[in-house]
């Protein structure tokens, strides 16, 4: 499905035969421009970025690349194409033919859903606004700015869901979209990951890697909704989340390969010596952001899980691939549970555990980054591994959140966890000596020291191309 780019809001839902809608998103859109410049990148926006927009919904060559000012991004409404004939994956009306209406028995687990998903998105971009000003490259400040413009595209797509099936409620709660701030005592974002600060480029490439992976995975569960234009537009979104992915592994990549190259010439082994990050400050970084995007998919056993598997409106990963039972009303499954200072075994309804099954494929889809990661700094010669932490260690929500416990999953005491804290989370000190390095590097194919080269530039482009043309 080709773009109508002649709209003032690009769209392929014909957008222009709905009157009313188009209003509704006309009204919307001035303050959505006034958000973007009052909490989006700082100090950019008269410079020409080298960003992709998207132009089609079709497999391959949807995306076309070009210079092009933040501000004037063509922000737009994008669907996946139809399914013909698209069936109910899961719950208790599995097989039905899907809704492209919402019931009105779902309307309010519905919309909670889409509005929790559509906060996320300018979460992102307020956590990331000052990391500009510190880019270790015109490649990387290119890079997230292509993530920032994209987040806030899928702020649109979840906006035009609420304007467009849910009625004031859900105009009303389009424009509380606009109105929080991540961090904000007052006013802050819905899920507790997206008020975490994010002023370094460690945090970062972690915060696109684990975070954004973490919208991958609740991004494929919306994508099995019954609600046929959710999933639809879950499904565009994902086509765009993929670049983000990449972006935050293969910046922890490079960093690391630095690291270790780093570690080489130093005398004592140590890249901070040599202006470097050390590979076990990178560790806790990634400890850190991996136990904060654990709890972005909610607790272990869960009565909204369950209710939203049951009403068809969020299946498990690809589930249209999982092979049985997709009413899954009987099926039992075990989870661990503290009882007594102890970790025992707790059966519970398979779909009160939905969140933990899709948490597990998150942690195997995670496990496949660090190996290739471990794989980039052997061949640089180092034996350090990075690993993630168990499920367990460092969570704020879930069965857990009470409780300590190691890197391991081991149970420990308050005591033992103050002692250990500062070797497996950052401390302030390690805070401290990376915002030192964070300065900005914006010379053509110029890198900052902390950080290797990517191996190639963007869409072909050489590493040293004019990725950010200054005004």
């Amino acid at each position: 499905m080709n773009i109508d780019y002649s709209s003032v809001i690009p769209n392929n839902v014909s957008l222009g035969n709905d009157r009313k809608l188009m209003r509704a998103l006309m009204s919307w859109r001035p303050r959505f421009l006034d958000w973007w410049d009052e909490i989006g990148p700082v100090g950019f926006d008269q410079d020409e970025i080298y960003l992709r927009t998207a132009v089609s919904t079709e497999p391959g060559g949807w995306s076309r690349f070009g210079h092009v000012r933040m501000s004037e991004y063509r922000w737009g409404i994008f669907l996946a194409d139809r399914v013909q004939d698209r069936r109910v994956p899961c719950g208790d009306d599995a097989g039905e033919t899907a809704w492209q209406e919402v019931p009105g028995d779902r309307r309010s687990a519905l919309q909670s859903l889409i509005v929790t998903q559509a906060d996320t998105e300018p979460a992102s971009v307020e956590q990331q606004r000052r990391l500009g000003q510190t880019a270790p490259s015109l490649y990387d400040a290119r890079n997230l700015f292509q993530v920032n413009v994209e987040e806030a595209r899928h702020l649109w797509a979840m906006v035009y869901l609420l304007h467009g099936y849910f009625g004031r409620d859900g105009r009303d709660q389009a424009d509380a979209l606009l109105e929080r701030r991540a961090g904000d005592e007052n006013r802050p974002r819905l899920l507790e990951a997206f008020n975490q600060p994010c002023e370094d480029w460690i945090s970062f490439f972690c915060f696109t890697c684990f975070t954004d992976r973490d919208g991958k995975f609740q991004l494929g569960a919306l994508a099995e909704s019954g609600f046929d234009p959710l999933s639809r537009s879950c499904r565009f979104m994902l086509t765009e989340e993929a670049h983000h992915l990449f972006i935050g592994e293969r910046g922890i990549e490079r960093i690391a390969r630095r690291s270790a190259q780093l570690a080489n010439i130093d005398p004592n082994g140590d890249p901070r010596g040599q202006g470097g990050i050390d590979l076990p400050t990178l560790q806790k970084y990634c400890n850190y952001w991996f136990a904060y995007c654990l709890d972005l998919f909610g607790s272990e056993e869960s009565s909204n899980s369950s209710r939203a598997f049951s009403m068809g409106l969020k299946g498990r990963w690809k589930e249209s691939q999982v092979e049985g039972d997709h009413v899954c009303a009987s099926a039992r499954t075990t989870i661990l549970e503290v009882k007594n200072g102890a970790l025992s075994e707790k059966t519970v309804p398979l779909r009160r555990a939905m969140n933990e099954l899709l948490r597990d494929e998150y942690i195997i889809d995670c496990q496949r980054v660090v190996e290739r990661w471990n794989s980039a700094l052997e061949a640089e010669g180092s034996d350090f591994e990075i690993r993630l932490p168990n499920k367990r260690f460092y969570r704020r929500q879930g069965l857990y959140s009470q409780h300590h416990f190691d890197p391991d999953g081991n149970l420990i005491s308050e005591e033992d966890w103050v002692q250990q804290e500062d070797n497996w989370l950052p401390s302030q000190s390690d805070r401290d000596y990376v915002l030192s390095l964070m300065k900005p590097n914006l010379t053509p194919g110029k890198m900052a020291q902390w950080i290797s080269p990517p191996r190639r530039g963007t869409n072909g482009k050489a590493v040293d191309f004019e990725y950010v043309r200054k005004a």
